[in-house]
């Protein structure tokens, strides 16, 4: 009798325990969809891997402003500059995959493993939309002895390696740039490292160096000035801010589409739904007119893309720049 009341104790022990996990499992799950279906319900949080006062904290705030009105929450920007942006990107990849927590990325994002300055890459995100780009621009002096992208090529094939570019430091996007410029037209040219694209540029203007591969806006004022002219753009369509400057493919040069760009990213981990409702927040705020005069007032160009859309730039840079930086052997 005594072994009986044993055996029944122990099956309703069991049928006890399997219960409270199975009611524990569903309220889990309910309290996952509850979480996702009030999404947002606190503040938002977009990590800046930049100095206050630069041109990614300063549109991550002008973005962030809009998202406030198409989200209704609050939006916080922290900046976590250092190690060419990694530090705050890897903060970003490791924050809880809640969707309260998102990055401002950029284009350095590609480059780390291949430049061997992080084991940081895009898989530890999950793309939500791209926001801004800026091609590298083929920017020569007013009186240089080529007024197309073809006579460069040709003057720089006539003289292998004589030609001087100057980019924005070794393996930084506009070397990248200028080395694709090479590799595709089948030139040989002579890099030349600056601290930065602006010293490349007044290097350019003081008649060191031949050419320049540095985005749009960073010509803009000298070519204003007359001092000099951009032959072409490495971008599938124009610039804005220089429209009447054709494109690599329009002025005969398959080249791939290379510049800076930025854009929003979240904790691989984050539900999808929370996903969807951040893509379509963060594309319509850059809808906005606001937005888009801030972008235009300070030379920046738009350029969005969804979440997938993201996804498959980001690869394709990623497996382009691998190309590019070996055959560099930096």
């Amino acid at each position: 009798m005594n072994s009986f009341i044993k055996k029944l104790i122990s099956i309703f022990l069991i049928f006890g325990l399997v219960l409270t996990i199975s009611v524990g499992c569903s309220d889990s799950d309910s309290g996952t969809k509850e979480s996702s279906s009030d999404y947002p319900n606190k503040s938002i949080e977009i990590i800046v891997p930049a100095s206050a006062g630069g041109g990614t904290d300063s549109t991550a705030r002008a973005l962030g402003t809009q998202l406030e009105k198409k989200l209704d929450t609050s939006i916080g920007i922290l900046n976590k500059p250092g190690a060419s942006g990694s530090v705050g990107m890897t903060e970003g990849a490791n924050a809880k995959a809640d969707g309260y927590t998102a990055t401002m990325v950029f284009v350095e994002l590609t480059m780390y493993k291949h430049l061997g300055l992080s084991p940081l890459t895009p898989d530890e995100f999950k793309p939500v939309a791209m926001i801004n780009f800026d091609p590298a621009a083929l920017t020569v002096p007013a009186d240089a002895p080529y007024d197309t992208l073809e006579e460069f090529i040709n003057y720089a094939k006539e003289n292998p390696g004589e030609v001087s570019v100057g980019n924005a430091g070794t393996g930084s996007i506009w070397h990248i740039a200028a080395a694709n410029l090479e590799k595709t037209a089948g030139i040989e040219l002579n890099h030349v490292p600056h601290e930065g694209a602006a010293p490349a540029v007044t290097a350019l203007v003081g008649g060191h160096i031949d050419a320049v591969t540095v985005s749009p806006a960073e010509v803009k004022s000298q070519l204003e000035a007359g001092n000099l002219k951009t032959l072409a753009v490495m971008a599938d369509e124009r610039s804005e801010l220089i429209s009447d400057v054709p494109t690599f493919k329009e002025a005969g040069l398959d080249a791939e589409s290379i510049g800076t760009w930025r854009g929003i990213t979240v904790p691989k981990e984050t539900p999808d739904e929370i996903v969807e409702t951040l893509e379509k927040g963060f594309l319509e705020a850059a809808k906005e007119k606001e937005f888009e005069d801030f972008m235009k007032n300070n030379g920046l160009g738009i350029e969005l893309k969804n979440s997938e859309e993201f996804k498959t730039f980001i690869e394709k840079n990623e497996k382009l720049f691998g190309e590019i930086i070996s055959d560099l052997d930096i």
